[in-house]
Formats: C-alpha cells, sequence, structure tokens
C-alpha cells in the first residue's frame, strides 16, 4: 500500500480543495506574513520576489493537512509547492530552480536578470576574507541578504547556479534574490570584543522604523498634518480605550496601506509598543519609506496627551 492510498478520504478532499484554490499554493509551517520555521520563511521570499498573488496553508493549524499532504506528495517535509495543481518540491528544489531561472518558466515569467551587483571591498575585508578562504580553500564566498535585510556571509561549495560579483580579486557569489539588494553594497572591516569582522554599508536597505513620542503626534495632527494611525490591538483592548481618528489594523485597512504613497507618514499603536514596533517592521519590508511606531503605545498616549483615555 503507497502512503498516498493511506490518507482519509476527506483530508485527500481537503487537500485537493486547497490545491484548486489558487495556481499557486504553498504548504507550510506559519503564515506568509509570519512564517514558524526557516525553511518556510525562505520559501516565501522566493515567492514573494516572483508573484503578488498566491495561497499559503498553515500546517501547524490543522493537524490532518499536516500528515496528509505528506503522504499525498509522497514528500516527508514541509513546505511544499504546487503551481498548477502540480507538486513541485521543499525548500531546497524551490531554491535551485529560482536561482537556475526553472522556477520563473513554471510561473511563465520572463528569464531572470543575472546581471552581476556591484559590490565594493575595502583592503581590511578582502584581508578578512582572504584569511578564511585560505582554511578552506576549495569553498567560495557565499552572501545572502533576505527580504529583512538580513546579511548573511558563509563559505561553502559552488552550486553554478549562483551570480558571481567580483572585486579586489575575490568572487563574492549570491542569489537571484540578493543580487538587487546587494548592487552598491560596501563591505569593509569593523572591530568588536569578538575580533575584526565584516561590516556592511548597504543603501538599498530601507529607512528604519522610527519612534514618534505621544507629543510628536498630537503636534503634527493639531497642526493639520496627514498623519495615517492604525491600531493593531485586538476588539477586546480597542473597547478599553481608543484613540480618536485612529483605523483598526484590519484586512480593508491592509488595502488602503498598499494604495498610500511610499512616503506617506503612517504610525502604528498598540498598549505599550511592542506589538505595534513588529507590524511597523513589516510594512517597512514592503517598501514604505516613512513609517513610525507610537513610543509607549495608547497608555503613554493617555498619560502625556489626552488624560480622558482610559488606562488598563
Amino acid at each position: 500500500m503507497t502512503r498516498e492510498a493511506t490518507i482519509p478520504p476527506s483530508t485527500r478532499t481537503r487537500i485537493e480543495s486547497a490545491i484548486n484554490t489558487s495556481r499557486v499554493v504553498l504548504f507550510m509551517k506559519g503564515t506568509r506574513e509570519q512564517p514558524q520555521c526557516g525553511f518556510s520563511a525562505a520559501t516565501v521570499g522566493i515567492l514573494d520576489n516572483l508573484v503578488e498573488e498566491y495561497e499559503t496553508i498553515n500546517v501547524l493549524a490543522d493537524p490532518e493537512i499536516r500528515e496528509g499532504i505528506k503522504a499525498y506528495s509522497d514528500w516527508p517535509t514541509v513546505p511544499q509547492l504546487y503551481i498548477d495543481r502540480e507538486f513541485v518540491g521543499g525548500c531546497d528544489i524551490v531554491r535551485e530552480m529560482y536561482n537556475a531561472g526553472e522556477l520563473h518558466e513554471c510561473l511563465g515569467l520572463e528569464a531572470p536578470d543575472r546581471a552581476p551587483p556591484r559590490i565594493t571591498l575595502t583592503d581590511d575585508a578582502a584581508e578578512i576574507i582572504r584569511s578564511a578562504i585560505a582554511e578552506q580553500p576549495d569553498m567560495a564566498v557565499h552572501l545572502t541578504i533576505d527580504a529583512a535585510w538580513n546579511h548573511n556571509f558563509s563559505l561553502g561549495p559552488r552550486s553554478g547556479s549562483e551570480i558571481v560579483a567580483h572585486d579586489n580579486g575575490i568572487d563574492v557569489l549570491v542569489d537571484l534574490g540578493t543580487a538587487p539588494r546587494a548592487n552598491g553594497l560596501v563591505l569593509s572591516a569593523s572591530d568588536s570584543f569578538q575580533g575584526r569582522s565584516l561590516g556592511v554599508d548597504n543603501p538599498n536597505m530601507p529607512p528604519p522604523v522610527k519612534q514618534m513620542s505621544p507629543a510628536e503626534l498630537a503636534e503634527r495632527r493639531n497642526a493639520g498634518e496627514t498623519v495615517n494611525l492604525f491600531d493593531v490591538r485586538p476588539p477586546d483592548e480597542r473597547a478599553k480605550a481608543s484613540i480618536a481618528g485612529a483605523e483598526t489594523l484590519d484586512e480593508g485597512a491592509l488595502d488602503r496601506i498598499a494604495a498610500l504613497p511610499k512616503d506617506a507618514v503612517i504610525v502604528f499603536f498598540c498598549h505599550h509598543g511592542q506589538r505595534s514596533q513588529s507590524a511597523a517592521e513589516r510594512f517597512r519590508l514592503r517598501g514604505h519609506t516613512n513609517v513610525h511606531n507610537l513610543a509607549g503605545g495608547i497608555d503613554a498616549w493617555s498619560r502625556e496627551v489626552d488624560r480622558s483615555v482610559p488606562r488598563y
């Protein structure tokens, strides 16, 4: 008996229904906005580079689907990608296909631009890299920059599908997603308690989330400035206290934010500022350049600006 034959009929029906919901369907751990494992996050990052709309199925929320999809595809791990109802593979296969341009072909997209990024290595940075390579001469220098702008350097074998950037006598291998993010990057040497390491100056990184004080928010609003203010708290907290004029961060608000100019002033708030910081980071990474977190949240607003707002 094959593994597929062991799937309960109801689970099989649900899986096939899920695969039919969209041309591109990803079974993953977590959601597109909040992946719950590195492999799922990596696969989401690749798909986000290629397509705007695709369906994700959170297997952590459904044990039957989590086990059933492994049997259905005869593939032991998650994430799993389906395109046009055909199983493509897991994270490693998706990554290989992406870098080779095969995933673009599957999605009906134009062949990717494989122009090497312009990377500058200072003499000190080149010295650090040469020292590391000398200990593993068969390895090459790899650089990855993910969608959250985390820069990771590693030594590893060449796969042959990488894009090769070159400066100061050193090859730096990057994948398709990293190449445009690395263009103009400067590597230098930095000193810390752990010794010398590579420092990165990347002009492509979006500006950081700014902290806006309650007093500044009040001043801007009183001056008539357009400030798009969003409340990320759940309904039970919003019922306890609110800031006049704030919008709830719901599905409709997501569409409105997407339609705003990228330099529009956007401010997020929660109770004390931690959850809204996470929300602000997500929109920063979507290309918005004037994103703020309300420092101290609605609690600080109540204490410093409007004492009529209840504290809780």
